[in-house]
């Protein structure tokens, strides 16, 4: 029975359980003391916690947020638990038309879901590392703190919530990832 749980936990979720189980994180967060679920939250704690510099946006009371920072560390260990304890040899699938479209930017398997030809240490001083993990990594950053929020906190949290900002937010996130992977993408991975 065992190993059955565990060869269960090893294959990818089906959307039908995967998508209730983190639903279920707001309610559950929501009756343990009016919790907001949120990643980028946490790593401004963080921030506030270990960075000894005199920024306001990190001038608060962050010990009062401390469980951020366990929920960050549940994140951190069951990613571990996940992706090395409970790894799945098995190849991720991939549509054949996907594969296509990806070899035809110069991105093929090379044995993992990030191409090293992207990311890489050796590709940072290239246009189109520094382009895809540095500046990007930016904007992200960026648009978080713009939007009030990532999309996790938006999409998961404040849409449960019926929170109109979070609505717009959703579809912004959504919108503006179509139009760079249809549009921004190509140049970039073709330059």
């Amino acid at each position: 029975m065992f190993s059955n749980l565990i060869l269960f936990l090893k294959q990818p979720w089906p959307w039908y359980i995967a998508g209730p189980v983190i639903g279920l994180c707001v309610p559950l967060l929501l009756l343990a003391g009016n919790k907001s679920l949120g990643i980028s939250s946490s790593l401004r704690d963080i921030c506030a916690a270990t960075v000894p510099v005199k920024i306001p946006f990190f001038q608060y009371d962050w010990k009062a947020q401390r469980w951020n920072l366990f929920f960050m560390l549940g994140l951190l260990v069951s990613g571990f638990i996940g992706g090395v304890l409970l790894r799945n040899n098995e190849p991720v699938q991939i549509a054949l038309s996907t594969q296509q479209l990806l070899a035809s930017f110069g991105i093929t398997d090379q044995g993992g879901m990030m191409p090293a030809s992207v990311f890489s240490f050796s590709s940072l001083v290239t246009f189109k590392g520094f382009t895809m993990v540095v500046l990007g990594g930016y904007l992200v950053g960026f648009g978080t703190r713009w939007a009030s929020g990532c999309t996790s906190g938006h999409g998961i949290f404040g849409l449960s919530t019926f929170q109109w900002p979070s609505l717009v937010a959703t579809i912004t996130f959504f919108a503006f990832g179509i139009l760079t992977s249809w549009f921004l993408l190509p140049l970039i991975l073709n330059y």
